[in-house]
């Protein structure tokens, strides 16, 4: 069968499938969903899926033709590498030249959920997938409806997240929608994602393990089940075997590591002095968007008698915190403002990965 072309005259279906637990038995509408989102991955088109992270835009992982296409539909350099999703745990050992006890412990406590390991890649792997690399991020979504296409599909499915490279991620259909609109075919539209961030990714090849990516599982929580140390980002670590080298630094072994990521289209910035800098914008002529962890404060209070000023509240804990924070940035972006300006969240391990994503948002690299 052709492929289809990229640029498609309509925008896609959206299909409302079963949510995060899903079914034993999907309904008619998930079942008819989840057959046709099966046949396109079959001819090398793409899919939408929902996942309890973020909305992921799918290929089959082993079709290098398909996931050439993503790069050409996301705008997204050749050298950032892809997650791979996976049905379970065989799935993905399949797809591993090993699979070290670290990986096996970490999976065994978190899969399905939002974690990725990076383990060394088998010879079935396109390199294409893998931007080069020898490794291979793996992961199995907690969403039930999206681990059913995955067998039902009869592959795994690289999928980064659906929208436009350097973007916020989607955390609903909608912003899919608004994001890649026509560029897609087919969207299955579980509701709001769960944890609204990327999963954290564990890189597994190296002694002790390393965290590539902060995400909703943490660090303390992987070295409890690992039973070892795990090394956050930045800090190094040996190759598990004494021959196997470590890769050049300039090659990623997961996504979400550069610099500029997770961006709005406003820009950006973030504040540990925030309300005078807000009122500082102000003065200026700006219309200004303030994401606070204070919003009972009185300067806040004070400054939001400004018609040129949008508060939003944001929870003071980093779970709910990350929950919201897309789905914010998506919505604030279309208010037509000139800068947003965040508090500066706690430097706390709990909030490594709402600190990961707004220092990349913040990046003008």
């Amino acid at each position: 069968m052709p492929r289809v072309p990229v640029n498609r005259p309509s925008l896609p279906a959206l299909v409302r499938v079963a949510g995060p637990s899903g079914e034993a038995v999907p309904d008619p509408a998930t079942a008819a969903a989840l057959a046709r989102a099966a046949e396109m991955l079959a001819t090398g088109q793409l899919v939408v899926i929902p996942t309890e992270t973020v909305y992921g835009l799918a290929a089959n992982a082993l079709d290098a033709d398909a996931v050439a296409l993503i790069y050409r539909v996301k705008g997204r350099p050749p050298d950032n590498p892809l997650i791979v999703h996976v049905s379970d745990t065989a799935m993905a050992r399949r797809l591993a030249a090993d699979w070290p006890e670290v990986a096996a412990r970490a999976t065994a406590a978190c899969w399905p959920g939002p974690l990725t390991v990076v383990v060394r890649k088998a010879a079935a792997v396109p390199k294409i997938v893998t931007a080069g690399g020898e490794t291979v991020a793996l992961r199995c979504p907690a969403v039930a409806v999206t681990r059913r296409l995955i067998e039902q599909a009869g592959c795994p499915l690289a999928a980064p997240s659906a929208n436009r490279s350097e973007a916020v991620s989607p955390t609903t259909a909608a912003h899919v929608l608004d994001g890649l609109g026509s560029r897609v075919g087919l969207i299955l539209d579980a509701g709001p994602c769960e944890h609204g961030l990327e999963s954290t990714v564990l890189d597994c090849t190296v002694e002790p393990p390393r965290i590539l990516r902060p995400g909703p599982i943490t660090a303390a929580t992987l070295a409890a089940v690992i039973g070892m140390p795990v090394l956050g980002p930045g800090n190094r670590a040996a190759p598990v075997a004494e021959n196997r080298p470590a890769p050049p630094a300039s090659l990623d072994r997961s996504p979400g590591q550069r610099q500029r990521h997770y961006a709005p289209r406003t820009p950006l910035e973030v504040s540990a002095e925030a309300a005078p800098r807000v009122a500082e914008l102000l003065g200026s002529g700006s219309r200004i968007g303030w994401l606070t962890l204070r919003p009972e404060a009185a300067e806040v209070r004070r400054l939001a008698d400004s018609p040129s000023l949008v508060v939003v509240p944001m929870p003071a804990d980093a779970a709910a915190y990350g929950r919201m924070l897309y789905a914010t940035l998506h919505a604030l972006d279309h208010r037509h403002l000139d800068r947003l300006v965040a508090d500066a969240v706690p430097d706390e391990t709990a909030w490594a990965a709402v600190h990961d994503r707004l220092s990349r948002a913040t990046s003008e690299i």
